[in-house]
């Protein structure tokens, strides 16, 4: 009696944790359909073509709906104030895709790229807020672990904005306003990498903040230093996988926490 009962209780425990799984996957397809389309139309027709702008630019809406899904999903489970970290972080990548894509004139700014940067700047700092959580909630607290991940990480942005952006001959105006911008993104990395140190299943996060750095410091090489080929491929080839890694790595925080707290994804 007392094991069909246990197995009563973990039935709606293991149900919460696969239910999502075919949404899940049915918006990965999408979201790969949209980017590599947008790759494929992008070398056809040209960067400058509205299709392929449409297109990755969808590709972004599409991680934001997953993310929001997937918060309206567990809101009320021990995982929702980590979805709801990456909702809205993606949603504020999202406005600066818009911003990066030239698709936001209307907001008064001198340099459209500075929308971008504290939009995307905003996003990380609601990942990190939403990485310590998880690291609270889990037990991830070796601060042994955190400390190196986050000081190598430190160490990588702040040399590759000094090689990147420090000595380029272009955009000027925009090279201070970088350095708090990379070392944030390196911060998002060092956390998440952290976590990953203490939990494997958390590394997909911990490569999506890396990729997202790399994807960055393309398109410091592209602004400071003049563009290259296949600039934009290599741009979006880091940076939607990136995103990708970071809202699909809900799924792995919900598994993280079922195990830390059996019955409560």
């Amino acid at each position: 009696m007392a094991n069909l009962e246990a197995s009563e209780t973990a039935a709606p425990a293991a149900e919460t944790a696969r239910s999502p799984a075919t949404t899940f996957t049915l918006l990965w397809i999408l979201w790969a359909g949209l980017l590599a389309t947008a790759m494929l139309l992008g070398n056809l027709a040209g960067h400058a073509a509205p299709w392929p702008t449409a297109l990755r630019m969808g590709s972004s809406v599409v991680l934001v709906v997953t993310a929001w899904w997937a918060y309206a999903s567990w809101r009320a489970a021990a995982v929702g104030t980590f979805a709801l970290a990456i909702a809205v972080g993606m949603t504020l990548g999202t406005i600066g895709d818009f911003f990066n894509a030239g698709l936001l004139g209307f907001v008064p700014l001198a340099d459209p790229t500075l929308g971008g940067i504290a939009a995307f700047g905003l996003g990380h700092v609601a990942y990190i807020a939403g990485s310590v959580h998880l690291a609270r909630a889990a037990g991830l607290t070796d601060r042994r672990a955190l400390f190196i991940a986050v000081a190598l990480w430190q160490l990588i942005g702040l040399i590759g904005w000094y090689a990147i952006v420090m000595l380029g001959t272009e955009g000027r105006p925009l090279v201070w306003p970088a350095l708090p911008y990379s070392l944030l993104l390196a911060g998002t990395a060092g956390v998440t990498a952290g976590l990953a140190l203490q939990e494997r299943r958390l590394f997909p996060l911990a490569l999506g903040a890396a990729l997202f750095l790399a994807s960055d410091m393309i398109l410091a090489f592209e602004l400071f230093r003049g563009s290259f080929a296949y600039d934009t491929e290599w741009v979006w080839l880091t940076y939607g996988p990136g995103q990708m890694l970071i809202v699909f790595s809900i799924l792995s925080a919900a598994a993280v926490l079922l195990g830390a707290r059996p019955g409560r994804v």
